[in-house]
């Protein structure tokens, strides 16, 4: 079966690009640094339940670091691995702790190897700390919203 743009899965897809920018903005000083903590990639696991949210989390990343004055690399570099992620999250969202690791593995190896090169900080402990944090938020906060989702909205979401 053939998905097409429909109008709901350009507003799911917006929306998720939305809510991205916004929890990125609103913890931009934990957001940005070499030891990350961006509540935003929790949203990496919608695509478990929808496929409209994995571009809405490329869109959303990208506006988020062009908006938030975040150095071209990351610009470039940082949407790739929350774009990638996403997308591997949609191919594995049968298996959710697995799927989950998806951003935790793209973000500290692509994140981490960005920052070790634009800050010169070694590369293993730059992409362990990227990888950490995004870790913490995967599985401390992205696995529990999709099983709240999950919960609340059953299959629903998953029929974009």
């Amino acid at each position: 079966m053939k998905r097409t743009l429909t109008p709901r899965y350009l507003a799911v897809s917006g929306l998720t690009a939305a809510l991205y920018v916004a929890l990125t903005a609103l913890f931009a000083p934990i957001s940005f640094s070499a030891v990350q903590f961006r509540v935003s990639e929790a949203l990496t696991l919608l695509p478990a339940l929808t496929p409209a949210a994995a571009p809405g989390l490329f869109l959303g990343c990208l506006i988020s670091n062009l908006v938030l004055g975040a150095p071209w690399q990351d610009v470039v570099f940082g949407s790739l691995a929350t774009g990638l992620a996403a997308y591997a999250t949609l191919l594995l969202r049968r298996q959710l702790w697995l799927a989950a690791f998806m951003p935790v593995l793209f973000n500290g190896l692509i994140v981490g190897g960005m920052l070790s090169k634009v800050y010169a900080l070694p590369f293993w402990a730059t992409a362990g700390t990227v990888a950490l944090g995004e870790a913490a938020v995967c599985y401390m906060l992205g696995v529990p919203l999709v099983g709240m989702l999950q919960k609340r909205f059953g299959d629903e979401l998953a029929r974009q």
